[in-house]
């Protein structure tokens, strides 16, 4: 694999796996927000439902999309399939009910107090919010690190919405696939190593920012 595929590989990871981190948090901090505000009936089965999809098997993910936006399906019109758009979309699919766990965890272990002083003290609903959000940042942190680490190591959705085209929609992920598949062994093995590389920095990033807050 030549140099120039290989800096496109990586950075078409980070441009899919990076939007469909954003996409996926300013969705699912919202929907968080909502859920450990809000009683009301259904509300277990619907994080019960959350927990579900957070084990979905990728292929089921991808082949409903496919369906969805392949040349006969409902979205077909758009021309999605094999593009960046799609692996985007795919992945914030995926990552999507992860964060919604991670962030309602989050947003539940704040002291309900920090709220009820923030309104006490003349905030308004949407002030006291944003005083949780705050006591919670660095879990929310870590819920959309963890999004964009489960998305960027996905290979299973980039594969079948993305193509795998050269130059276009081939990752890190489907590159090894693609090298191993040809035999070159060696070449999966490298590119594994900077997958691995990337995803070390993220959690070092996590740890470093434990490690201030203690």
């Amino acid at each position: 694999m030549i140099f120039t595929e290989l800096v496109q590989a990586i950075w078409v990871s980070l441009k899919t796996s990076g939007a469909a981190a954003v996409i996926a948090s300013l969705l699912a901090i919202p929907l968080a927000l909502l859920l450990s505000a809000n009683e009301f009936t259904g509300k277990r089965f619907l994080l019960l439902l959350n927990q579900t999809w957070m084990a979905a098997p990728t292929v089921v993910i991808g082949l409903l999309l496919y369906f969805i936006l392949s040349r006969n399906g409902p979205l077909g019109s758009f021309g999605l399939l094999y593009t960046q758009t799609a692996m985007t979309i795919g992945q914030t699919i995926l990552i999507l009910p992860l964060v919604i766990g991670f962030a309602y965890t989050a947003i539940s272990q704040v002291d309900a107090r920090a709220r009820i002083t923030a309104l006490s003290l003349g905030a308004t609903p949407a002030q006291a919010w944003w005083v949780v959000m705050r006591e919670a940042a660095f879990p929310l942190l870590v819920a959309i690190l963890a999004g964009f680490a489960r998305a960027i190591s996905e290979v299973g959705i980039a594969m079948m919405l993305g193509g795998n085209i050269r130059g276009y929609t081939r990752n890190i992920t489907t590159a090894i696939a693609l090298e191993s598949s040809k035999g070159e062994f060696m070449n999966g093995v490298i590119l594994g190593l900077i997958l691995l590389s990337l995803t070390l920095g993220i959690n070092l990033l996590v740890n470093s920012g434990v490690k201030n807050r203690q």
